[in-house]
């Protein structure tokens, strides 16, 4: 069972209440709203479940669904920051669609309840008596003139059967041989004298539903003869019915020219009595044939037919029979249902589900942690890269947060409500990869699946797929991802027809592509197609000030994972944080975070450097032994041996980009220049490279 906590108990927040409080496979464990006299808690209260004005406190690893139901994008974004790896945080959106959709369907049912209401009112109010009865012959309505007329109260005929009320009905017989009886003579039990019709009622699908007997006194009907008929007061009952219905209906004569048509009918179609009445029975049909024609040459009943009606080519689905009295065929009823409302819905509740089906891109730009400039500008990149449909090469070593960058890049995209597809090239074996990326045709090998199967690039259609470890894929399969990207198109394995696809493609890699290219493990031309966007995001060294940023995120992250309570660290432990040169990066430092919360006491809040695990020695210690080696030489020659090595690790560090590098070392781009020349290091640079 899935533990959910909904936060807001507005509108959205009660909608959700009502429908999760009765399914068995959800469990709502809490209702939260900063308004204690919101009206959500309220009913949750009456409900047993426990309500808070403060989220923060729920926020714990049990949680499995989390719906953010009050529209704020703020309290969203910190519930995405604060909740655990297993959590699903659902969007306000969502809540807000099935609010809407709560209270259609509420509107929908009231106004049901109001045409049952006035149809029976109609009923109620004729003055002639009626029952009906079911298919097992058990009373299922009388109306006040029924109650008059018979002498019994309406409590004794429902839900008994009809003979033990009058014990000389014929209603059984007219269920039995589906047969009318009009204008019957029948004396009652408290000797009234009635004329009774009888009519079986029978489906579409010639099923015998039940039937109803309309009767009145003799002498009423005498006394009524010269204004009115037994037909008359038939087709009256039969068009006030009509009338109020809420399906749309139209009635043709044996001719095909139009009779009749109801308020519900000009409603859906658009079309009045004088666009219908006397004119054929095609002449409201945009799209199809005429159903009213193909009955009355048929004979035969219609069903679910699908056309268009009206000017607005309106959708409805159409059921028609034909009206047949002696065995003549007399004109035939058509009913018209509304699908383009059902339609919308589907429409709506699809899209919903899509959202919560693809929130595979869990990561936005704002769970990214770095207010450094070498991050903001990485940032900064990836978020004009995101509006352009532009092929992105993510670059940086290993632990810097590639795929967080993906996860961003998909969800600030117009693509961000299809599927987003993380696929990691060195973890599929070279013999599946093929397979798996590009699908395959039914027989294209042993064990393939009957009718084939679409590969994870058709799947991600109009959406994004995320390539890690690009520079591992063999050449053969480079080439095949050089046609993705040249043509727009795949061919799945054993086949031979091209298959086009819209799909972003998001690349990453901690090699060196360059140096690939040169020793030929990998195609130049496929670099420059994923080289056309390149995002450098820097190591943990590199941008060293976000370090605390990022510890305290961390010790939020790790307090979920592992029950704990800490609150902050000790400047002393950052600084010796800081000391570090962290090869692992933020993945290095997580580890790090979590060992040392591991080893601190239940009670402690704060991260003291004797909790942390020694460290390996810095760069810059590195760099001073270094130094303190080569000490055999003048002042001179060990300046600017350290100069030359300095420059050398923090241009490979940069990849070699000259103007990062200048930057870096707070020097002009000629200075570097006449550095680089001076020590031979790019000369150097290119041999290590080759």
């Amino acid at each position: 069972m899935k533990r959910v906590l909904i936060v807001g108990a507005g509108k959205g927040g009660r909608a959700l209440l009502d429908i999760l409080h009765n399914t068995e496979k959800m469990a709502i464990v809490g209702m939260i709203d900063i308004n204690p006299e919101a009206k959500g808690l309220k009913i949750a209260e009456g409900y047993g479940i426990p309500v808070s004005t403060n989220y923060y406190n729920w926020m714990e690893d049990d949680i499995d669904i989390i719906v953010e139901a009050t529209g704020n994008d703020a309290v969203l974004a910190e519930l995405l920051n604060r909740r655990s790896g297993k959590t699903v945080v659902i969007p306000g959106s969502v809540a807000y669609i099935i609010s809407e959709l709560m209270d259609e369907k509420e509107s929908l049912l009231e106004q049901l309840k109001l045409e049952a209401s006035n149809q029976e009112l109609i009923l109620n109010n004729i003055h002639d008596g009626m029952i009906v009865v079911n298919d097992q012959e058990i009373v299922q309505f009388v109306n006040k003139s029924t109650e008059r007329i018979v002498g019994i109260c309406k409590e004794q005929f429902n839900g008994k059967d009809i003979k033990s009320v009058i014990a000389d009905t014929r209603l059984p017989h007219v269920l039995r041989n589906r047969r009318k009886e009009v204008n019957q003579r029948l004396i009652l039990e408290n000797g009234k004298k009635v004329i009774t019709t009888r009519i079986p009622i029978i489906n579409a699908q010639e099923q015998v539903l039940g039937a109803f007997a309309i009767f009145k006194d003799i002498t009423e009907v005498m006394n009524l003869a010269e204004e009115i008929t037994d037909l008359k007061e038939i087709k009256t009952l039969l068009e006030a019915i009509i009338q109020s219905s809420d399906e749309a209906i139209s009635v043709v004569d044996e001719n095909g020219n139009g009779l009749m048509i109801n308020p519900a009918y000009t409603r859906l179609t658009g079309l009045s009595e004088s666009d219908i009445i006397g004119k054929p029975a095609s002449v409201d049909i945009s799209e199809g044939e005429s159903m009213h024609m193909k009955v009355l040459q048929t004979r035969r009943a219609v069903r679910r037919v699908h056309m268009k009606v009206g000017p607005g080519n309106k959708d409805v689905l159409v059921n028609v029979a034909p009206v047949i009295v002696d065995g003549k065929i007399k004109g035939s009823v058509g009913v018209l249902h509304d699908v383009s409302e059902i339609q919308s819905l589907t429409s709506k509740l699809k899209r919903a589900r899509q959202i919560i089906r693809n929130l595979e891109a869990k990561y936005t730009f704002d769970d990214i942690i770095g207010s450094s400039s070498e991050m903001q500008i990485a940032l900064e990149q990836a978020k004009v890269g995101a509006k352009t449909p532009a092929t992105v090469l993510l670059r940086g070593n290993s632990g810097t947060g590639k795929e967080l960058f993906a996860h961003a890049i998909h969800n600030e995209s117009d693509r961000k409500h299809n599927k987003f597809i993380r696929v990691n090239c060195a973890a599929i074996a070279e013999s599946l990869l093929e397979s798996e990326l590009f699908g395959y045709e039914e027989g294209a090998f042993t064990g393939a699946k009957q009718g084939g199967k679409k590969g994870l690039f058709e799947e991600a259609n109009r959406g994004s797929v995320f390539l890690d470890e690009i520079g591992e894929l063999s050449l053969h399969m480079q080439a095949k991802l050089l046609r993705v990207l040249q043509e727009g198109e795949i061919v799945r394995v054993g086949g031979t027809s091209p298959i086009a696809i819209d799909v972003r493609v998001i690349t990453a890699t901690n090699i060196n592509l360059e140096k690939a290219i040169m020793s030929r493990h990998f195609r130049e031309d496929l670099y420059y197609r994923l080289n056309r966007l390149p995002i450098y995001i820097p190591a943990l060294e590199e941008r060293i000030e976000d370090l605390p940023e990022l510890v305290d995120y961390l010790i939020q992250k790790i307090n979920q994972d592992y029950g704990r309570g800490v609150n902050s660290i000790e400047a002393q432990a950052i600084d010796y944080l800081k000391g570090y040169h962290w090869p692992g990066n933020v993945r290095e430092l997580e580890n790090i975070i979590g060992r040392a919360m591991i080893y601190i006491g239940l009670n402690e809040e704060v991260i003291k450097k004797k909790h942390i695990p020694d460290l390996a020695t810095s760069r810059t210690s590195s760099h001073q032994l270094k130094t303190e080696r080569d000490m055999n030489g003048t002042l001179q020659s060990v300046m600017e041996a350290y100069e030359k090595q300095y420059i050398s690790d923090v241009l490979q560090a940069f990849n070699y980009n000259k103007t990062r590098t200048a930057k870096y070392l707070n020097i002009s781009i000629r200075n570097l220049y006449y550095k680089l020349e001076k020590h031979e290091i790019e000369k150097d640079s290119m041999q290590k490279f080759s």
